[in-house]
């Protein structure tokens, strides 16, 4: 990446890029945090393990709130090993979005050797935000499933509702993750503002071909398909678009009044 703006003697201590890697480096770097998110997912999908007969008590008072008045709805197992099954299951995907602030620390160190140490600096809040943001995206699916179950479960009329046990965690846990990882969507456009891939004017410019793709998003990642998930995904990410073009915006205004500021104590 270069510094736009700026010869190689202007530059500031800050500005500077990190020692450079070799291939067998990179590879190694990559192995060990490789190993280390490993590690932590194991350790969360244990932690979680031991907590899944109170996550299955949660998704059971789920289900009632969101049963039709003239409906009977039940969570059964159709065969031995599926509870095992179900249980490992949630206990993965509960160990992933458990160990996820590791797991976002072990990404922003091994892209810091490719990064300003200005930017390297961005590390925690990128990790804090992006794990504040998929605990936002789970709590809004979480708000929106009872109607979209009551949405869907009414499609059929007044049919009683017997969900295996496996395919009704699985919906569940599938949109919370979904929604979680819908709202990323502002820190991969910040991230990518910041080392230069994309601008907030070229953002800006996207707008309508933006709308489209997050609609498209949002319908391939609610599992459900129903309209209620649609757009209580969409509506936010649009909204989360928009404000990493303010991001970009304010960032950007920042760096020139920092030059600017630079070059005329230089003069």
């Amino acid at each position: 990446m270069k510094l736009l703006g700026r010869s190689s003697k202007d530059r500031k201590p800050e500005d500077e890029q990190l020692d450079a890697m070799t291939l067998m480096e990179h590879l190694g770097e990559l192995r060990t945090r490789i190993i280390r998110s490993v590690i932590a997912v194991v350790i969360a999908a244990l932690a979680m393990w031991f907590v899944y007969p109170y996550i299955v008590d949660t998704l059971l008072k789920l289900l009632e709130q969101s049963c039709p008045a003239a409906a009977e709805c039940r969570v059964m197992a159709t065969n031995p090993i599926q509870s095992l099954s179900t249980r490992m299951t949630v206990s993965a995907y509960g160990g992933i979005g458990l160990a996820l602030p590791v797991l976002l620390w072990q990404v922003w160190q091994f892209v810091t050797p490719g990064l300003y140490r200005r930017e390297r600096r961005l590390a925690a809040p990128f990790v804090v935000s992006s794990f504040v943001l998929f605990l936002l995206g789970a709590a809004l699916a979480w708000a929106t499933l009872p109607k979209a179950i009551y949405f869907l479960a009414r499609l059929g009329g007044n049919v009683d509702q017997f969900y295996a046990v496996n395919e009704y965690t699985a919906f569940v846990v599938k949109t919370a993750v979904g929604f979680g990882i819908g709202f990323q969507f502002p820190v991969l456009l910040v991230f990518l503002q910041i080392i230069g891939l994309v601008t907030y004017q070229q953002l800006a410019g996207w707008r309508r071909h933006a709308v489209v793709v997050i609609i498209v998003g949002a319908a391939v990642i609610t599992p459900g398909g129903d309209l209620f998930s649609l757009v209580a995904l969409a509506v936010p990410m649009y909204v989360l678009f928009e404000t990493s073009i303010i991001i970009g915006w304010l960032r950007t205004r920042r760096r020139r009044r920092e030059t600017t500021a630079s070059g005329t104590s230089g003069g």
